[in-house]
């Protein structure tokens, strides 16, 4: 974006809660994918460990900065900014993703009745994450949020029992010791929390809250610990890079530039120096040193996909367009795969006034993952230059459902079906957002 105050729409995508309690707040996801990859480096060992396959479990960041991770249902690990730029090294936040993929091996979601293939439509994730963070943010609120809910997805969102989260401690410390991660990480983090479990809720970290602890608790995992730790296997040497890469660049976004400079010597590596530079001169905003400090890191690592995404998002808010088409282009020939790169691509296309390019880009970021919002009102802005009106209501149709809007998201759901071929495929992706959102929106009535 053009202004310090608007950089944040960069790499984040505001979900509105429509529970509203008075205090009720908004989620926010941060979606980025050089954050996103270091993050599934990190959590790869150990959902090999736990049985999961890496492709179908995604660690994503809420931006909050209390203390917090939590899933809700089979597909996505959630973690707090906050809990991220707490741990002190990548065995301590290996350790979080560890225990709460156990939740998800252990059946703890699926015990509870939720349906696991929410995760696969927009307006089930959306009800899913807004209910979660709605949850963990207002406790004294919870009852009351429960209750509008259906009786499956208000058990979700309340606290783990003790026997699961016991169960959860030794089958994360077991993933550990597998994967090569010191299991003495996890006590760690619990210290972290000792003491909380005497405080009134309100005044509880929501990790604290949502995963109760005891005394008893903490012995066994220090007992458990003690066992393990002559168990575990070769650690992962690269595991220290990607988690300074990815709090790095994250600390880089959320920290004002003028804490994010005077540190630059403390990264571990000159590479993640310099994509540190670069953000933090984007932010104050000095377009010229942005743009040499991230021209120096591509020459540095041109064959990193990344790299050239951040470049091109500089570039892209710096206003030159051009220059970000052919950086966005770049990172999509290393990475074509990867949907938040081809999203930055699409982005960068229709910025330049290539709205067909655009839509054919942005469409294959929505069918790698629709859970990007700001793609998605992308798409919805390419099909309207395109004059494809009822793809364009449905595409906002989704992106709203997504975000927990679920009223704009119904109107939006019906005047698509009324503009799209009856018995289409868009047309029954169309009556899917109404069905979903009609049968939640009653259950709140």
């Amino acid at each position: 974006m053009r202004t310090a105050t608007r950089l944040w729409a960069t790499i984040l995508v505001a979900v509105s809660l429509i529970w509203t309690p008075p205090a009720a707040r908004a989620a926010v996801l941060i979606r980025d994918a050089a954050i996103e990859h270091a993050l599934s480096e990190l959590a790869r060992p150990v959902l090999n460990a736990a049985g999961l396959s890496p492709g179908r479990v995604q660690v994503l960041v809420v931006r909050d900065s209390s203390l917090n991770a939590f899933v809700v249902d089979n597909r996505h690990i959630f973690i707090h900014s906050g809990m991220l730029l707490r741990m002190k090294d990548a065995e301590m936040l290996q350790s979080v993703i560890a225990h709460e993929a156990a939740h998800i091996a252990n059946g703890h979601i699926l015990r509870r009745g939720l349906n696991a293939g929410m995760a696969n439509t927009v307006a089930g994730l959306g009800i899913a994450l807004a209910a979660a963070v709605a949850m963990a943010g207002q406790p004294e609120a919870a009852a009351g949020l429960g209750a509008g809910m259906s009786g499956s997805a208000s058990r979700v969102f309340m606290s783990h029992t003790r026997a699961e989260e016991s169960a959860a401690d030794a089958s994360g410390l077991r993933y550990m010791a597998r994967a090569g991660v010191p299991p003495g990480a996890f006590a760690d983090v619990m210290e972290m929390f000792r003491g909380q479990e005497v405080l009134s809720s309100g005044r509880q970290d929501p990790y604290a809250r949502t995963h109760p602890l005891t005394r008893d608790r903490l012995r066994a995992i220090e007992a458990r610990v003690a066992a393990l730790d002559r168990q575990t296997a070769a650690p992962d040497s690269n595991a220290d890079y990607w988690y300074a890469r990815a709090t790095g660049k994250l600390s880089a976004f959320l920290r004002a530039p003028g804490w994010t400079l005077p540190r630059l010597d403390d990264s571990l590596t000159p590479d993640i120096a310099l994509m540190r530079k670069a953000v933090a001169y984007h932010r104050m905003p000095d377009a010229a040193r942005a743009i040499a400090a991230v021209d120096e890191l591509a020459r540095m690592r041109p064959q990193d996909p990344f790299v050239h995404e951040l470049r091109g998002q500089i570039l892209l808010e710096s206003r030159r367009t051009g220059a970000a088409v052919a950086a966005y282009r770049r990172a999509a020939e290393l990475a074509p795969e990867n949907a938040m790169v081809l999203a930055g691509m699409g982005r960068a296309l229709l910025a330049a006034g290539r709205p067909g390019a655009a839509l054919d880009v942005l469409e294959r970021a929505r069918a790698q993952d629709f859970r990007d919002p700001r793609m998605l009102r992308d798409l919805g802005g390419a099909y309207a230059q395109r004059d494809r009106p009822g793809m364009a209501a449905l595409i906002t149709a989704e992106r709203y459902a997504l975000i927990g809007r679920l009223e704009d998201a119904e109107i939006n759901a019906r005047r698509a079906e009324n503009l799209l071929p009856r018995g289409s495929s868009a047309w029954l992706r169309a009556q899917d957002v109404v069905s979903a959102t009609e049968a939640e929106l009653d259950k709140r009535r």
